[in-house]
């Protein structure tokens, strides 16, 4: 169930990984319910048990990273958005504490969808190995 068919082209494994990613479940299997809280993912997958906190380093960091990007890129979109549909005037004030405020709240939303999200990023240029699995 968790080992990807190696005559499966690299394109569909992909997307099968990331759509996983992005709907919060296992990249490696689909499986629901990964999550300890919002803020950790369970030891391993209960279908596959595919390792899903990696001791690797940098790993956790890299998590971060996408985080952070998600963020960025969707204050970026907001405030261009904002600024293209107001202008002439843009409401630079309500923008700067708006912008603010969503760089504090967008990090803690988006958490849970960059460790998936990262961990199927991984998934897709590495395949996973027994040992990785409980």
């Amino acid at each position: 169930m968790g080992w990807p068919s190696p005559s499966e082209p690299f394109l569909m494994r992909a997307a099968r990984i990331m759509g996983r990613a992005l709907l919060l479940r296992c990249p490696n299997c689909g499986a629901k319910d990964i999550r300890q809280s919002w803020f950790r993912l369970e030891a391993h997958c209960h279908s596959c048990r595919l390792s899903l906190e990696r001791a690797e380093p940098g790993y956790r960091v890299g998590a971060y990273m996408f985080n952070i990007i998600a963020a960025e890129l969707v204050f970026a979109a907001i405030f261009i958005g904002v600024v293209l549909a107001t202008w002439p005037d843009p409401p630079w004030n309500r923008l700067m504490y708006g912008g603010a405020g969503l760089m504090v709240v967008l990090p803690i939303l988006f958490y849970p969808l960059s460790q998936t999200l990262f961990l199927g990023f991984h998934l897709m240029f590495h395949q996973p190995e027994r040992h990785e699995f409980e």
